[in-house]
């Protein structure tokens, strides 16, 4: 079957032959470790498997099997991570156990006897002998935004709003069209075709209802149903359809049964935990900004990213920080910041064609999140951040010298917090996590104050149970250290002055995140990555490998013109939470103490 040999040619080849063989199913060992199972089907395939099996007698249904078996064991070796020798014993198991599951019953090797069903327009030149057409007796007929229409054999598009006259020019061209996609329905039998006829609202417009009334009729609003029984039957003793009545059976009698003495409705007499919940960092703000009514609650699987905000009270501007924001002209809101987002997530920036590459990823991703701003403007918009320098946690380097392979962008997390589903006991609470800054964090970092908000409110109280999710935008590998990066598209201006750099100056940047709660967002993605890391990362030491977190505000980063001021550049907020406050954080949400 895999090599084409026989008995004969098998003793006839001797070692050579063998040695042929081994060396091939080793070639396809590697195919299987490096592409998956299906790359030996594949392999078996180009030398000529397919075609020797289906010169066999029954080679369909054997070639059928062959391509469902890789299947499965494609799908196992994916789902448990098994190699070709677990492959073999979890089938030796399978084929021992036997039993009926629905992924094991035998795929049909031929669709030559099955009921192929197809529009009319695809069955234009092909033949049946049977063809079944249970829709071709009504028609729904929208009312139409633009009319479709021929003024003299001339194809014309009514867009000047409502014509009565057009709209039945437009009507009677389409009923036309829809008589002569019933003939061709009707004439693709090669010996029967059966159709449906029932009354209903829409029945007038369909083919098969006007050559019931007779070539050339008009259709009549609404045909009673003796009427309509009697032409079929006149239809029928010309020579035409044989009719089959179709008689609707009363429904069976459904059998009752005496309800037994003694039944009553169970009470609800639990409490709800409601302070266990499936939230992330943004669940966390909101449930802080309700009137306090607690609920057991989940987070959306998809949301826009708002990063806009219009109430935050920025201080002054920069002075001689006056670069024009490449984004001053864009648009906001939560459709705008997804957008970017997208872009910047699947765009190669070590692309040959940088501007080409951006364009291409702003026009697939704005089907999904259309904004009023062209594509060729966003993407030259996009272009300059590119250029930007960093800052102090990634010196002397830009996003276009990063590419994909030092990018892990749209980590997504999922992880459960102390106290699991237990209930009772104690559990952290964000007051914890603030108390954690206050002792970690020295007096003169950027964030220190943000302790003293976590530590009280509504926000200081939310508990810190069940399971935190989110995702982070992207990190980045940086010289050997990794940077967590969050890409902001707030706008900071002030009034209707012209956006500038000098709007996203280190000071005014450190406002914003303060206002929008981004140290919390900042300190749990680094116990994402630092979690992560430990994982996968040989040897990981925090202090050496934490690179930091960079909230990327992309109007504020204008190229190789990009203002720099103390080592920190315009639109680029760079903080390096320390290692230990990471860390603790981490045991905190995990065990419920630092």
């Amino acid at each position: 079957m895999f090599f084409g040999e026989t008995a004969e040619t098998l003793a006839a080849g001797g070692d050579a032959l063998t040695d042929r063989v081994a060396d091939t199913l080793r070639t396809w060992a590697g195919h299987a470790r490096e592409r998956g199972v299906a790359a030996i089907f594949e392999a078996a395939q180009l030398a000529g498997m397919g075609k020797r099996v289906l010169s066999w007698q029954g080679g369909e249904r054997l070639m059928t099997d062959l391509a469902h078996m890789t299947q499965l064991l494609g799908d196992t070796a994916h789902r448990e991570g098994f190699g070709l020798a677990a492959l073999r014993d979890w089938l030796r198991t399978q084929r021992s156990e036997g039993g009926g599951e629905s992924e094991r019953n035998r795929r049909l090797d031929s669709d030559a006897a099955a009921v192929q069903i197809m529009t009319v327009w695809v069955s234009k030149g092909l033949q049946f002998p049977i063809v079944y057409l249970p829709f071709a007796f009504n028609r729904y007929v929208p009312e139409p935004d633009l009319v479709l229409f021929h003024d003299e054999g001339v194809r014309c598009l009514q867009v000047g709003g409502p014509d009565p006259a057009v709209t039945r020019a437009g009507r009677a061209e389409a009923a036309a069209d829809d008589s002569r996609l019933t003939y061709v329905a009707m004439t693709r039998a090669q010996s029967q075709v059966v159709a449906w006829w029932a009354p209903s609202n829409d029945e007038p417009n369909g083919g098969l209802s006007r050559l019931l009334r007779g070539r050339g009729a008009p259709a009549r609003p609404r045909c009673p149903d003796d009427d309509a029984l009697a032409r079929l039957r006149a239809w029928e003793a010309a020579g035409g359809p044989t009719l089959e009545e179709s008689v609707i059976l009363p429904a069976a009698p459904v059998p009752t049964h005496d309800v037994p003495d003694g039944l009553a409705a169970r009470h609800f007499h639990r409490s709800i935990d409601t302070a266990w919940r499936r939230t992330s960092y943004s669940g966390l703000l909101r449930a802080a900004e309700d009137d306090g009514h607690a609920g057991v609650s989940s987070e959306p699987e998809v949301v826009e990213l708002d990063d806009e905000s219009t109430d935050i009270a920025v201080i002054a501007a920069a002075q001689g920080a006056d670069v024009p924001s490449p984004m001053a002209s864009l648009p906001t809101g939560a459709a705008f910041g997804s957008l970017v987002h997208a872009v910047l997530e699947t765009a190669d920036p070590l692309a040959a064609d940088l501007p080409a590459e951006l364009l291409a990823e702003v026009r697939r991703h704005a089907a999904r999140w259309p904004v009023e701003v062209s594509a060729e403007e966003l993407a030259g918009a996009l272009l300059p951040m590119h250029d930007s320098p960093l800052g102090p946690l990634a010196p002397g380097v830009t996003l276009r010298q990063i590419g994909l392979a030092d990018r892990l962008c749209e980590l997504d997390f999922e992880f459960p917090m102390a106290g699991g589903d237990l209930r009772g006991g104690e559990f952290a609470r964000l007051a914890d996590v603030g108390a954690l800054l206050d002792a970690h964090l020295p007096a003169d970092d950027p964030m220190a104050g943000y302790a003293d908000r976590l530590s009280t409110g509504l926000l200081g109280r939310q508990p810190l149970r069940g399971y935190l999710s989110g995702s982070v935008d992207v990190v980045l590998r940086i010289g050997g250290r990794f940077v967590v990066v969050d890409y902001k598209t707030n706008w900071l201006g002030t009034g209707d002055e012209p956006l500038t750099a000098a709007d996203y100056g280190r000071d005014r940047m450190a406002e914003a995140m303060l206002h929008s709660d981004y140290p919390l967002q900042a300190l749990l993605y680094s116990v994402v990555l630092h979690r992560f890391l430990s994982w996968r990362l040989p040897n990981y030491d925090p202090a050496t490998h934490l690179g930091g977190v960079m909230y990327l505000f992309v109007r504020g980063m204008c190229g190789v013109q990009t203002p720099v001021v103390d080592g920190h550049p315009a639109g680029v907020f760079s903080w390096k939470p320390p290692a230990a406050l990471v860390i603790a954080t981490s045991a905190l949400l995990d065990q419920g103490a630092a």
